[in-house]
């Protein structure tokens, strides 16, 4: 669903955007008319592509915060995504989503006026795509919004379309906005956040306003906050503020929610993310009852042998965290869904032996399709024990490349 407001569209992915698709469209917002031939992709949507001329994600390069919660143009991709498994007072689950995505073009195409001072107003460097998801029994309700910017132009950041800003943070664009409420810049801007975003009107008016507060610390996946995505070594910059409290109010279908309940804040940035076989993602955040959480994904590809690359984090109540890798931990999807013609894996076994997990983890509602440019599913997950069917815990499920 676009917004009517914003014509240009670009053929993004779920986090990055397709790199053939990114050439035509700085070409077309350039003002020509004809688009250039189609590239093939390496990997799922262009990510194993090579990207010269872009900083690598590295083990040797420490996270800084704040600094790190805002953007990194000199990294092909990046994104700041929210998943919040809530309540209203009737106790009825609603799901939601908001996810701020930035591409660079290729350090070529971004220097097409980089003899000039002040770049034009077609000219940019950075693209941004946002998405926004309101999930309740069977219904869920979709928006995609694109911008774009120039890191350099002669312009307050803050009064640009979209961007991001470490400090005092905020990511945005448009009127869909994640703010900062910590005035201290001393203090964790990642502390209270607030966040905005609707659609539409009347009857058909959906999003949320929304208030965040972290009972818990940052948690740098990986090694110290480089995650590695393959065999073959390269990965993302990746942390997450799992532990959010929230509260606040969801529209859907015209009516008024007032909610409450957790979320899940995932930072991560790179310039290739995948290597060449990897097909797409099976990615997990799961808030657990005891208080522990745990990120889990296959990457389809790329492991030893041509197998599944898997990684992940077990996360204590306390925040302290220990990387699980392939020996640590099995996922296995046990049944599909027909979701807009595909098979959809929509109910696993999650296995971590250490810490005596053995998870069924199901979507109660198979149709979350993400109509999007470039498509995906994403929706709510329960956990049960596998013995017992005991509930453990909720979470979001997202999977690419089917």
């Amino acid at each position: 669903m676009m917004p009517r407001s914003h014509p240009d569209r670009a053929l993004f992915m779920r986090k990055p955007l397709l790199p053939a698709a990114l050439l035509s469209l700085s070409i077309a917002l350039a003002g020509c008319e004809e688009p250039p031939p189609e590239r093939s992709s390496a990997g799922f949507a262009g990510l194993g592509e090579d990207s010269a001329g872009f900083i690598q994600a590295s083990p040797d390069t420490p996270l800084r915060f704040p600094a790190d919660h805002g953007p990194h143009p000199d990294y092909r991709i990046e994104w700041w995504y929210l998943t919040a498994n809530l309540e209203d007072r009737q106790g009825e689950s609603l799901g939601l989503q908001w996810t701020l995505f930035r591409q660079a073009l290729p350090p070529a195409e971004a220097a097409t006026e980089q003899d000039h001072s002040e770049p034009g107003p077609w000219v940019a460097d950075q693209l941004w795509m946002a998405h926004m998801a309101v999930s309740r029994g069977e219904q869920h309700a979709v928006s995609e919004r694109f911008a774009r910017s120039h890191s350099m132009a002669p312009v307050p950041p803050a009064t640009r379309q979209a961007g991001a800003i470490a400090q005092p943070f905020r990511a945005w664009i448009d009127d869909w906005a994640l703010v900062s409420d910590v005035d201290d810049p001393g203090a964790d801007t990642f502390q209270r956040l607030t966040l905005v975003a609707f659609d539409e009107e009347d009857d058909r008016r959906f999003g949320y306003r929304l208030e965040l507060t972290a009972d818990g610390p940052l948690v740098r996946h990986g090694n110290d906050g480089f995650s590695q995505k393959s065999a073959d070594g390269q990965g993302s910059h990746y942390y997450s503020q799992p532990f959010w409290r929230i509260e606040g109010e969801v529209i859907l279908a015209g009516e008024t929610h007032e909610v409450s309940g957790r979320g899940w804040l995932d930072r991560e940035w790179s310039s290739q993310l995948l290597s060449p076989d990897q097909t797409g993602w099976d990615w997990f955040s799961l808030h657990l009852d005891d208080g522990s959480r745990l990120m889990a994904f296959r990457l389809r590809g790329g492991g030893e042998d041509g197998g599944d690359y898997l990684s992940g984090s077990w996360i204590r109540p306390d925040g302290s965290t220990t990387d699980l890798g392939a020996g640590e931990m099995t996922l296995t999807p046990l049944a599909y869904s027909a979701v807009a013609g595909r098979e959809i894996p929509t109910r696993w076994r999650l296995r971590v032996p250490e810490h005596d997990l053995d998870l069924i983890v199901e979507a109660p509602h198979g149709e979350r399709w993400m109509d999007t440019t470039v498509p995906y599913w994403e929706g709510e997950v329960i956990a049960r024990d596998r013995d017992g069917g005991k509930r453990r815990g909720a979470g979001y499920l997202e999977m690419t490349g089917y």
